[in-house]
């Protein structure tokens, strides 16, 4: 396994990490626990999950899988980076959710709780809160640290100014501010390029991309379905709509001789400001394929004919969209 810094933070984390969002709804918890303790066996110590997932209002669930896995003992919380957000709702009442300093203090104690731990080490903003100044939510992350609650402060589908007025903000209080940003980026949703992207590094936030694999799309897809596996109707809808890239991209990787999600792996990993994306598996097998990304070696020609397949949005701004 290979490990990096997230972002400027000492803290080190592995290339690949964890996401969680299926436990619960699409994977066992038995499962859940046989993926986190292979993740620990193949060197991947980051995790991330959020209070949201299990897609049961107010209940955590994912939250709980991993909370019971910790209380199993075996060094599983100390061997682990976790990873968790707050912003959606948590329950029917005003208060419940975004990022007002009560919700923050009430929904890091309810974390704590589901996870069994006492700190979190990475607790990120799931969307910004368009209503609450970054002065109240430093103050409620600065005593949260204080406590020892959390460790680090993360965000996640910020945009460029979003980033820098928190930095900014967080600067005048001297407060570290963020050492990470979730955002949506693949070959396919490259718009993170233009402003996210340069932010993050200009302010040495580590960015962990979500859906790397563009909802399946990346994933070879076309693949799957000639070999008879099912597909929903919305990837078949997406499909129809970027079929030409996905078979140029298929035929790419067929060239390669390696499997499309990967070579979409090693792509994110050779990225401005990339810690490391994260993965979704369902099983411990999907979980063992991840690891050859980090061997993926993509050459000049590569990644040129990656660019061609998938143009980006011309490079950072403002030269994207100015002289």
């Amino acid at each position: 396994m290979e490990y990096t810094h997230l972002g400027r933070a000492g803290i080190s984390v592995s290339r690949l990490c964890l996401g969680t969002m299926n436990f619960g709804p699409e994977t066992s918890e038995e499962d859940s626990f046989a993926i986190m303790d292979r993740a620990h066996e193949l060197g991947i110590n980051f995790f991330d999950t959020a209070n949201v997932y299990g897609w049961k209002k107010g209940e955590g669930v994912t939250e709980q899988i991993i909370g019971r896995w910790f209380a199993q003992g075996g060094g599983r919380r100390e061997k682990t980076v976790i990873a968790t957000k707050l912003y959606g709702s948590m329950g029917d009442w005003p208060n419940d959710n975004l990022l007002s300093a009560l919700n923050i203090r009430r929904a890091c104690d309810a974390s704590l709780k589901r996870l069994q731990t006492d700190y979190i080490d990475l607790y990120q903003m799931h969307h910004v809160d368009r209503n609450t100044p970054f002065d109240e939510v430093w103050e409620a992350m600065e005593v949260l640290r204080q406590q020892g609650k959390i460790i680090y402060a993360g965000s996640s589908n910020f945009a460029g100014w979003h980033i820098a007025k928190a930095q900014e903000t967080a600067a005048r209080r001297g407060f570290g501010g963020l050492v990470s940003e979730q955002s949506h980026y693949n070959l396919l949703t490259r718009t993170v390029e233009l402003e996210v992207l340069p932010a993050c590094d200009d302010y040495g936030i580590g960015v962990i991309p979500w859906s790397p694999l563009g909802g399946g799309l990346l994933g070879g897809v076309l693949r799957k379905i000639d070999k008879g596996r099912s597909a929903s109707e919305h990837m078949l809808s997406e499909l129809e709509k970027h079929r030409d890239k996905i078979e140029r991209y298929e035929a790419l990787c067929d060239e390669l001789g390696e499997d499309p999600a990967n070579v979409a792996l090693a792509w994110l990993l050779k990225q401005q400001a990339v810690t490391g994306p994260i993965i979704g598996p369902r099983t411990a097998e999907q979980l063992d394929g991840s690891l050859r990304a980090l061997e993926i070696e993509l050459d000049e020609k590569a990644l040129a004919r990656l660019d061609e397949i998938f143009p980006g949005p011309g490079g950072t701004a403002p030269e994207a969209y100015a002289w």
